[in-house]
């Protein structure tokens, strides 16, 4: 048979989708297998091979439970709020809801045109108003439990998206839709306060399947530390300054202390401060710079002392002063630091710089050359000279510290509130109304979802302000409460939002009466499986999770954590071994591989590349190979010779199954895809295979290469398709050799090779080896005659 993939594929995939065969059915008896992928954002560009890759894993895993016998759900989605269809939207003069559905449609056909087994039924897309009323309630349900919150802070502000940014957003100073570099703003800000959670996540990481990876950037990523709050007083005033330290054992090296330049204390000061003008103009230059270039470490450092107050060394009582440095932010901990420059890097540097004392608490170092920051004895501390231990001096400090009344034990965590608005208008309305007389109002359950007005005129507003703003007809409203004329907010939700509870939707996604029936939850709760990128292990995963863990709490979900296992793909670099990017030229368009290879060859390739966590380079000789390999498998029908075994191929079958089996479910793909080809080649080394035995290779290969192998298992009168077939079992007994090779040695050197009983003994393989070399051993004693069981045999002459 030839493998004409231009023929066979669009049939079995309309053959596939008029016998429903991969709908998932609720409540069943069956066991049921719930696997995840990350529902894509669906770009103009459409898809990648990166998206190709990161569906395959779990495709395969699907395909294999559902042969089975497992009551499988494989859902896709659609996460479509957000910047860049907005920003294209704007670009192209086209509405954000048309190019959205056109981006939807592309999608939809090119992961149909690959053969992917998802249940189509349970699509979900983000904006349309059926799930973002869901998205709305659990918003609603947040801020009734005081979980949802408004300050007004500095924010990370884009100002050519013209946007508001979390943390996470604006990593390395830079915005994670347009990379250009964000600015400090004073803006009234929408918070999840994530930060209440911060424990349970990281409790929760005790009890789930994740990569160890995955579990230790989560770790890193709420950064828990333990500590002591200190409380220093502020001379010559009613002030104390309270701050956060994880080495309260240094306190007596304490020599001077650093606030953040927004730090309330100096408006409150401002009269006792003698040079109040100098901390302004510094206090301007800071407004100007990002969090980034204010906490770099190897930047210059600057700051200003504080005239006419200072600080006092709760221990020892001694006077100390007190600078603004633009280094401390804030928003983080207590916005005030004590600072030990014999044992701190950047506190070192700082002392230098401004002529500060140097006070050395810990031996080891010359603190002189630079800061030491490593362990040893106690020294110039008082009653903690002496102590050797860190964990001892500590705990001796924290007691000290509560005796006096001058501080206590405490935890902080990096990870800070989750900034959790939008100034755009392509997301969910936030449901909450503005009244003059009862405050922040929730929009009535039954009203919603609150719908996104219409417009023609979707462009962001100039200062950071949202586009729904300049709509009165949305803004302005009555209140729910009091009836009274209010307002509408305008700013919406970030991307976010629609992917922290997506997988929850697939489980019921046309209910409207709630996010998903609680039977249909305790049935497919919770997630067997999740796949995806590395990427998104902290902030989606970790957003995902407080929201699961806070729908648990109020009894919305069944389980508290979602995902109960998580994995993760690797990049497909381009040809040239550096990332697929436009720029460099060298992206591959999966949609190019299926018009010129077929989907069969595109799935087997990008499995077949290596590690499937690993990153691996576009390689097209090997996409070649992968060709070749399901040419001669289609070639196999031309072999095929009666029913039953083949006793050459027995074993070579049994241990192909066997590798085939535990290689999917441990994610070994591109092995287990070897182990085929291994088998193919004996094969047709052999000269034949028999019907049965076929059938039993295209099984397998079923996972992998759907498409050929429902058409070979046709040709050969396979009963029902292929994909719901009963997935090949092995005998571990039949996975033995029943027969070897083994190498015989003269003195050491290869002489020939023999083919044994797997089971020989010691004297019938060297009596064998004798015969085999009998014409070299001619007028030669064999001195010494040595045997590797199963490998070898060397003998010894003279």
């Amino acid at each position: 048979m030839k493998h004409d993939f231009k023929q066979i594929e669009k049939k079995w995939q309309d053959k596939w989708e008029s016998e429903h065969i991969f709908e998932a059915q609720d409540n069943s008896s069956k066991p049921k297998f719930f696997g995840l992928v990350e529902f894509p954002y669906p770009s103009g560009s459409g898809m990648h091979v990166g998206h190709i890759k990161a569906y395959s894993g779990l495709e395969v895993v699907s395909r294999k439970k559902r042969m089975q016998g497992y009551n499988v759900l494989f859902p896709i989605g659609f996460d479509a709020f957000g910047l860049p269809t907005e920003n294209s939207a704007i670009k192209f003069n086209t509405h954000p809801r048309i190019l959205t559905d056109a981006n939807i449609e592309k999608f939809t056909n090119q992961l149909k045109k690959v053969g992917f087994s998802f249940d189509w039924t349970r699509t979900i897309d983000t904006t349309e108003e059926s799930y973002y009323r869901w998205t709305q309630h659990i918003f609603l349900e947040l801020f009734k439990n005081g979980l949802a919150y408004r300050d007004t802070a500095l924010v990370n502000y884009c100002p050519h998206c013209k946007v508001v940014l979390s943390n996470e957003d604006s990593q390395g100073g830079k915005c994670d839709i347009c990379h250009n570099d964000i600015v400090q703003k004073s803006k009234d800000v929408w918070y999840l306060r994530i930060t209440k959670y911060a424990d349970r996540l990281l409790e929760g990481l005790e009890s789930v399947d994740y990569l160890p990876q995955v579990k230790q950037q989560q770790v890193n990523w709420i950064g828990k530390s333990t500590g002591a709050f200190v409380n220093f007083r502020v001379g010559n005033t009613d002030e104390t300054l309270r701050i956060y330290t994880t080495r309260p054992d240094t306190l007596f090296g304490v020599t001077f202390m650093v606030i953040a330049p927004e730090h309330p204390m100096l408006e409150r000061c401002r009269d006792k401060i003698t040079n109040f003008s100098e901390l302004e103009a510094y206090r301007e230059e800071c407004a100007k710079k990002t969090e980034f270039q204010r906490t770099q470490l190897n930047k210059d450092k600057t700051g200003v002392r504080i005239d006419g107050i200072c600080g006092i060394n709760p221990l020892n009582n001694k006077e100390i002063p007190i600078y603004v440095a633009d280094y401390v932010m804030m928003g983080y901990g207590t916005g005030a630091i004590m600072a030990v420059p014999a044992h701190d890097e950047r506190d070192w540097e700082f002392a230098k710089k401004f002529g500060i004392d140097i006070i050395e608490v810990i031996k080891g170092g010359d603190i002189s050359v630079e800061a030491y920051a490593g362990d040893g004895e106690m020294v110039n501390s008082d009653f903690l000279n002496g102590y050797n231990n860190k964990k001892d001096s500590i705990k001796r400090m924290i007691e000290y510290l509560e005796e006096k009344g001058i501080g206590e034990e405490g935890v902080q965590y990096k990870m800070k509130d989750w900034a959790f608005n939008r100034q755009r208008y392509w997301g969910e309305p936030i449901p909450i109304v503005h009244c003059e007389h009862c405050g922040m109002v929730p929009v009535p359950e039954e009203e919603l979802p609150l719908r996104l007005p219409d417009v023609k005129n979707f462009e962001p507003g100039e200062g950071g302000e949202s586009p729904l703003a300049k709509i009165p007809e949305f803004v302005n409203c009555k209140c729910p409460v009091c009836g009274k004329p209010a307002k509408r907010e305008t700013d919406t939700m970030p991307q976010w939002a629609g992917s922290s509870w997506y997988f929850l939707r697939y489980v019921d996604p046309k209910n409207d009466k709630c996010l998903a029936d609680p039977e249909k939850l305790k049935y497919w709760m919770p997630v067997d499986w999740y796949n995806g990128g590395m990427e998104h292990v902290t902030r989606h995963m970790i957003y995902s999770r407080f929201w699961h863990k806070f729908l648990y709490d109020m009894g919305e979900v069944n389980t508290e954590e979602p995902y109960a296992k998580r994995t993760a793909q690797g990049l497909i670099l381009g040809p040239d071994g550096e990332k697929m990017s436009k720029s460099r030229g060298n992206v591959v368009d999966p949609n190019e591989v299926v018009e010129q290879y077929g989907a069969d060859v595109l799935r087997t390739y990008i499995l077949f590349m290596g590690d499937y966590g690993a990153a691996a380079p576009w390689n097209e000789n090997s996409i070649k190979g992968c060709r070749r390999f399901l040419d001669r498998f289609c070639g196999l029908t031309e072999l095929v010779k009666g029913e039953g075994v083949t006793p050459e191929l027995e074993a070579s079958f049994h241990k192909t199954v066997k590798k085939v089996n535990l290689d999917i479910d441990e994610m070994k793909f591109n092995t287990a895809i070897a182990a085929m080809m291994t088998l193919i080649n004996e094969i047709y080394e052999h000269g034949s295979l028999t019907r049965d035995e076929l059938l039993t290779f295209a099984g397998i290969l079923c996972p992998f290469a759907p498409h050929a192998a429902e058409e070979v298992w046709e040709v050969m009168g396979g009963k029902g398709l292929c994909s719901v077939s009963e997935f090949p079992t092995w005998d571990e007994a039949k996975t033995e050799d029943k027969s070897i090779e083994i190498v015989v040695q003269l003195m050491g050197k290869l002489r020939g090779k023999i083919v044994v009983p797997a089971d020989i003994s010691k004297d019938d393989a060297i009596a064998l080896a004798k015969e085999a070399v009998a014409s070299q051993l001619e007028g030669h004693t064999v001195v010494k005659e040595i045997y590797v069981p199963g490998k070898l045999v060397n003998l010894v002459i003279k």
